[in-house]
């Protein structure tokens, strides 16, 4: 394998890393947002820097001078993101940081096209969201070898030959479903 066509795979594999970690930030952000708005009908109201906790002043420090007059939504928006780092583990932080420093190393190209790829699976229905996890846990099941093969196959394969890879594919998941259940 050439040093540029592991590259272009390893970035790949970054995209899609960053792309499942911005789906997980994004999910919760939209958890908390969705919390947010079940508990109030209000505009978002101002919260005062002396009634936040140490820690929570700590964490947003930097925007200390001027927190008093930013619009309340963005505080509101600033205090959900510290409580959720605050109620983390250690060891999520250390993945949320290793997510931000990969999403940080892409490319404007490749933000650009995980933010679309997002976009989409935000549009399919619960039941494609979980067809596209289930293929997402078997590929990263997969050896590397089998997975440069399974590139190089599809790579390939004719538009046709492409079609009837993914009809096969959906038949034996269809299968799998109804022996499951």
């Amino acid at each position: 394998m050439t040093k540029a066509r592991t590259g272009l795979s390893r970035r790949a594999a970054l995209v899609a890393l960053a792309a499942a970690g911005l789906q997980l930030v994004v999910a919760g952000r939209a958890r908390a947002d969705e919390g947010a708005a079940s508990t109030s009908t209000s505009p978002a109201a101002s919260t005062a820097w002396s009634k936040l906790s140490a820690e929570e002043q700590k964490m947003l420090g930097k925007h200390a001078a001027r927190w008093d007059s930013m619009p309340p939504d963005q505080q509101q928006r600033l205090l959900r993101g510290t409580r959720r780092w605050l109620a983390m583990t250690p060891e999520q932080r250390e993945r949320a940081q290793a997510r931000y420093q990969r999403w940080k190393e892409l490319s404007p190209e490749e933000r650009e096209l995980a933010r679309k790829r997002w976009k989409r699976y935000r549009e399919l229905t619960p039941e494609q969201r979980a067809r596209v996890r289930e293929g997402y846990d078997h590929v990263r099941d997969l050896t590397p070898e089998q997975r440069q093969r399974l590139r190089e196959r599809w790579k390939n394969a004719t538009p046709e030959e492409r079609q009837q890879m993914l009809e096969r594919k959906r038949l034996r998941q269809e299968r799998r479903r109804q022996q499951a259940g």
